[in-house]
């Protein structure tokens, strides 16, 4: 197993402001599912099918396990992004990239969290919103919107990795 070099990746203006949009994000989901908690009826949709129409229905607390999901991936992520020397690379990391892999690595664990709960608030919305009857479900565009909203950081962050190498 190679060793890799054990270095503090120091937080840039840009990791600063997507910590912050990360966290005012936790704080808007844990608001918005307060929020529509108490607007809920007992009974709301609790599962989507791939054309985002509901097909699995539960007791409303059932909406407290996405705040609390993505409250605890915030925060795994959060934790996991304090040692990317554990990250797995595409590319070797040597002494003298490791600091340029390791920020391109955290900065796209960043995005991902801030990706992730934009999923996570757009679900607990529409749960609401399909249970009030303003909408018929999640809408087909939902699950490619997951994807692209998930893949493309990923994807973009690759492509820095392998240029920076």
């Amino acid at each position: 197993m190679e060793t890799r070099p054990k270095i503090n990746v120091s937080l840039s203006p840009l990791d600063k402001i997507l910590e912050a949009i990360g966290k005012v994000l936790i704080i808007i989901i844990w608001g918005l599912t307060v929020f529509v908690y108490f607007k809920l009826p007992t009974i709301i949709p609790t599962h989507f099918n791939t054309s985002g129409k509901p097909d699995g229905f539960g007791d409303k607390l059932t909406i407290l396990i996405l705040p609390i999901i993505a409250t605890l991936l915030y925060f795994g992520l959060s934790k996991l992004n304090q040692s990317p020397q554990s990250f797995n690379y595409i590319t070797p990391i040597t002494e003298e990239k490791a600091e340029k892999q390791y920020t391109i690595a955290t900065r796209m664990l960043q995005i991902l969290k801030i990706a992730l709960l934009i999923i996570f608030s757009y679900l607990i919305l529409f749960t609401y919103l399909t249970t009030i009857g303003f909408t018929n479900g999640l809408g087909v565009g939902f699950l490619p919107f997951t994807l692209g909203v998930a893949m493309i950081p990923i994807i973009f962050y690759i492509r820095q990795s392998l240029k920076s190498y």
